[in-house]
């Protein structure tokens, strides 16, 4: 009898000391980034930037886009007809200078516009290990305000266009961008 109760009471406190691991499954979907796209002003079809730089409001490096680059500056740089950028998760507005042709030596091909995305967040509970993830939805009436940056070449970006107002996963295209 002093057998099993031993038994039974080593195994109440083997059992009592377990608790769940609090780790987060890297493939949980945390905060969705913005997701651009590139197009063609003339014929609507995918077109890849030059050299683009993309730096966020009080920063001073902008966005990685290239990790592996081996030169420092060009890991700031894509020549891609899409990228994902974050917006702030703590206010309802975000800044972005878009520079593009950024790395050229001839500061006349350099052309920079500053987008304002203006959007409402809502807080979503993921889990105990995961925490929070921030949704975000723009603001129709004003999604974003265009502004350039004193180019005599006028603005690089002609057309701004809201494909999707709720940004809530990375796997689709949030916001058009026409040039």
């Amino acid at each position: 009898m002093k057998k099993i109760l031993f038994t039974i009471i080593v195994i109440a406190f083997t059992f009592s000391s377990c608790e769940k691991d609090d780790i987060c499954d890297p493939n949980t979907p945390t905060t969705p980034r913005l997701v651009i796209s590139f197009l063609d002003r003339t014929n609507s079809t995918p077109k890849n930037v030059t050299n683009l730089k993309v730096i966020g409001e009080k920063m001073t490096q902008g966005i990685i886009f290239n990790e592996n680059a081996v030169v420092e500056s060009d890991k700031y740089l894509t020549s891609a007809n899409t990228i994902s950028i974050p917006l702030k998760t703590n206010e309802d507005i975000t800044s972005f200078r878009f520079i593009l042709n950024a790395n050229s030596t001839n500061l006349d091909f350099v052309n920079e516009d500053v987008i304002q995305f203006n959007y409402t967040r809502q807080n979503i509970f993921v889990s105990r290990a995961c925490g929070y993830k921030t949704i975000f939805t723009l603001n129709r009436n004003n999604p974003f305000i265009l502004t350039d940056s004193n180019n005599p070449e006028g603005f690089w970006i002609q057309n701004v266009f809201v494909e999707e107002p709720n940004i809530e996963f990375e796997n689709e295209t949030h916001i058009k961008i026409y040039f």
